[in-house]
């Protein structure tokens, strides 16, 4: 398979209230080319969320049925609800030639690493903790001990950074989401996701010395 034709997989992820939503809604806005992973769930939906949409809403018999199929790239339990990546949808979409957005938890994140090295790993953090905390509190759905629960956990999430490729700052959406184009642009100039086109350049150079 010519590896150019491949789509490359960005996996987004960051403690809740970092803002990779928004940062992935304003991509998928701008670049029409970008598709997004809709990933399964066992929460009951928030307002103005919409079943395949923003996620599948599984019962835990469905969701556990999908485990035992194999049926996930990925899935967690966070805080309580579990979450999975449909396989099928994203290998399709790459295989299609698609650049796919995969917006995930941080432990979701650190699996498909483990069984899907190409992809690009985009950490996203608050400009601060207190910005952090107040972004959460604005969402108006967390009780005082879940609050408490997310706030420790993004601490204890930040230490998961080392493991991904890039890390943005969150301050203004229109910068960070301009800094994960920039991203993306500059991974698929890697050698190794255009090699193909090097060699067909390279031999086409050769050919052109032999005959011109």
């Amino acid at each position: 398979m010519n590896t150019n034709n491949r789509g490359v997989l960005i996996v987004i992820s960051g403690p809740s209230g970092a803002g990779k939503g928004t940062i992935c809604k304003a991509l998928l806005e701008k670049h029409k080319d970008l598709y997004l992973s809709v990933s399964a769930t066992t929460r009951s939906p928030r307002n103005g969320e919409v079943e395949g949409v923003n996620y599948y809403f599984l019962t835990r018999e469905h969701f556990q049925a999908q485990i035992n199929e194999n049926g996930f790239l990925e899935h967690a339990e966070v805080y309580g609800n579990c979450y999975g990546t449909p396989k099928a949808n994203v290998e399709q979409m790459l295989e299609d030639g698609k650049d796919v957005i995969l917006e995930i938890d941080i432990q979701g994140a650190l699996k498909v690493k483990e069984n899907f090295n190409e992809g690009v790993f985009i950490f996203v953090l608050p400009p601060s903790m207190e910005e952090l905390k107040q972004r959460i509190i604005k969402r108006g759905s967390e009780t005082k001990e879940s609050l408490m629960t997310r706030f420790k956990s993004a601490y204890q999430e930040i230490n998961y950074i080392s493991k991904y490729n890039y890390a943005v700052v969150n301050d203004t959406v229109e910068v960070a989401a301009s800094k994960v184009e920039a991203i993306i642009a500059a991974e698929k100039c890697r050698v190794d996701r255009i090699k193909d086109t090097i060699l067909d350049s390279k031999e086409g150079f050769i050919h052109e010395q032999l005959y011109d």
